[in-house]
Parts: structure tokens; sequence; C-alpha cells
């Protein structure tokens, strides 16, 4: 979906446009939710929005989208998954089979705090929902840590974008810019939270 796009059905439907975008974007990952927060964010400074209103929608999104994606975990597999995704319906997504691979090895070597860490990683904050389903992962387990992960997500964009104004799009090249190093700090912290658990248990 073109940059343009998104804008205008932000600027146009307000808080149902960001709910909107949200959700797809958890189940179309190349829709980008950097963008969408961001300009959210932006937009709060001039029209009737408000950061706490469009906190509360994209959360919502995020938990519709998440949930849904956790159902299709819990009905399909994942050799029919990535049959799925070689149809030419799959294709339009344009998720990968590795692209589940990544997020399913992620969940088999984190579970929950994968859940909740995964949602500030790209790709696998909206494909990490899949694996958790089809491992029957406890649903309310499941919820609470991505409303929270996704909660502070959405809170720092949106925040972030109306706090720079007018130059909220500097602030979006430099969250892109820095994804990897989302990526690489999410997994520390969690190979961290697992050790201390670790010890823990054993002390």
């Amino acid at each position: 979906m073109a940059n343009a796009t998104i804008m205008t059905l932000i600027n146009t439907y307000g808080y149902l446009a960001v709910f909107a975008l949200i959700a797809f974007e958890n189940i179309f990952p190349p829709i980008p939710s950097e963008i969408i927060l961001t300009f959210t964010g932006f937009l709060t400074i001039g029209s009737s929005m408000t950061v706490l209103g469009a906190i509360i929608a994209a959360t919502l999104g995020s938990v519709l989208g998440a949930g849904l994606l956790y159902g299709v975990g819990r009905l399909i597999d994942t050799t029919r998954l990535e049959r799925l995704l070689n149809t030419r319906f799959g294709r339009l997504t344009r998720i990968k089979p590795q692209h589940i691979t990544k997020a399913t090895d992620f969940f088999n070597r984190y579970g929950g705090q994968a859940v909740f860490f995964g949602r500030f990683v790209p790709i696998v904050r909206s494909l990490i929902s899949v694996p958790a389903g089809m491992a029957h992962y406890s649903f309310s387990r499941f919820l609470g840590l991505s409303t929270l992960g996704t909660l502070l997500w959405n809170a720092v964009l949106i925040s972030a974008g109306f706090l720079a104004g007018d130059h909220w799009q500097g602030i979006l090249a430099t969250i892109e810019s820095v994804s990897d190093l989302v990526l690489i700090s999410s997994l520390l912290m969690l190979s961290g939270f697992s050790f201390w658990l670790y010890r823990k248990k054993k002390s």
C-alpha cells in the first residue's frame, strides 16, 4: 500500500483508519506500521484525534490482527500454511515461507517471551501469532503479552510522531534505519531474561 494512500485514509477516517490499517498490518506485514503510527502521532497535533485515542485505536487493531493469526495457527500446520502461501492468494500477502520459519524458530526458542518482544521486531511482530496458535499456547497469556507489547510499540511511535511534529518523517527514517538494532536488542534481552529465569530455577 502506497504511503500516500495510508496518509489519506488516516487523514480522512481518523481512528477507524488507524484501527483498520494496523489490523491489516498484522495480517499483511508489508504494510508499514512505522509510517502509520508516526504519521498518526503527527496528525493528533492539528485534528480532533488525541495521542491516547490513537494509541487505543492502534492497540485494538493490533490485538485483532494478532488474534486472527493466532486462530489461523490453531487451524492449520506449517506444511499447509506454506502450501497456502504458494497459491495466488498467498502470494498477494507477500509473506514468504521463510518468514513463517523465522517466526516459528523465534517462538520455539523463547515461547511467551517471543510473543511480547516479537512485537518490536519487523515481520516477526506480525507472524509470531501463527506459531503461538500452532503450539496451542494459552490464549489468555497470548492476548495479555500481545496487548502489552503492541501497546508499548504503538505508544512510542505515536508519541514520537506527535513530539516531532512537522519533522515526523525524519523520526520515521531514524526508526527504519535502526530496525536491525531493534532486532538484535530484542534477542539480547530475550537471551538475558531466559538466563535469569534459568539461574533463578537452579538456585
